[in-house]
């Protein structure tokens, strides 16, 4: 699989920080289409090429499928959709390194309370006190509809990272993606197509939403199943911890969103509380070699 070989030799972390930046600018460039579609018409849309894209790639062998398999993949293309959905609302309506930001509070929650440590609870309220500062409430403009967005977005997120891994686990390369994708592009149809018939529909739509289904899709949802094989959960929750300064730094270059001095300090506390609630490395190589043979054996 092109995706794979590519990535022969590549570090997990490489990886991580790849499919963020792919993620961030993805979301960037979905803006003019989603001033065309809406936001749950254009993640259906992307739903739609990136499961024609990774088919064509992957090629999965359906054949081997278990029927323990199915509501794992079910519930992965779910969570992914609606989390792709929901962000792309909340990009809609505030910056977007903000949103990053408030969608970050997921996985880093769900670090905090898997971690051995009860202190660990004190970096998702302290990335809370960040994420206030980012919205700045005492101006009175903050829009609750893109925050509420943004947390909905994060609790998919927390949850895709947990079965992403666990999906990565049994299926080689990229297929468990090729599996899951259609998956959410099924499950976002209801809310999307609705909002493609509607809105102003125009010529260039189309290809723009394939070329950003290759990025994000394709692109960073391999590289982020593909990095998640070879990590714990806390070690690739410590390099999402610096997803939000993409946020910022994408939103800034392609939408032009110039944060405040504010808004940078509460950035900088959102990066700090995630990167200190997680600690760990490479995932141990035997346990993953055990999982996947075992899935091999019951294939």
């Amino acid at each position: 699989m092109a995706i794979t070989r590519w990535t022969t030799g590549m570090p997990p972390w490489s990886m991580a920080v790849a499919a963020m930046l792919a993620v961030q600018l993805s979301n960037a460039v979905s803006v003019p289409v989603i001033e065309q579609v809406g936001a749950a018409g254009t993640a259906w849309l992307r739903m739609c090429f990136g499961a024609v894209f990774l088919w064509v790639i992957a090629r999965p062998a359906i054949h081997s499928l278990r029927r323990k398999d199915v509501p794992a993949l079910i519930a992965l293309g779910v969570v992914t959709g609606f989390m792709t959905t929901f962000f792309l609302a909340a990009v809609e309506r505030i910056p977007l390194g903000t949103a990053v930001a408030i969608e970050f509070l997921g996985p880093l929650t769900v670090a905090g309370l898997m971690s051995n440590r009860r202190k660990a609870l004190f970096w998702p309220a302290l990335a809370f006190v960040g994420v206030v500062l980012l919205t700045e409430p005492w101006h009175g403009r903050i829009d609750f509809a893109g925050v509420g967005f943004a947390l909905a977005a994060g609790t998919c997120w927390a949850l895709y990272n947990l079965l992403t891994q666990h999906v990565g686990d049994r299926f080689s390369g990229i297929s468990g993606l090729s599996l899951t994708i259609p998956v959410a592009a099924i499950a976002t149809l209801p809310v999307g197509l609705p909002q493609v018939l509607g809105g102003e529909f125009t010529w260039w739509v189309l290809p723009a939403a394939a070329g950003i289904a290759l990025i994000t899709p394709v692109i960073a949802f391999g590289l982020e199943m593909l990095a998640l094989r070879r990590m714990t959960h806390t070690a690739f929750g410590t390099l999402l911890s610096i997803e939000p300064a993409f946020g910022i730094l994408i939103g800034l270059l392609v939408l032009a969103q110039t944060p405040t001095i504010v808004q940078l300090a509460g950035m900088s506390l959102v990066i700090v509380a995630g990167a200190a609630a997680q600690r760990g490395g490479r995932r141990s190589t035997e346990r993953r070699h055990d999982h996947q043979q075992a899935g091999k054996r019951a294939a």
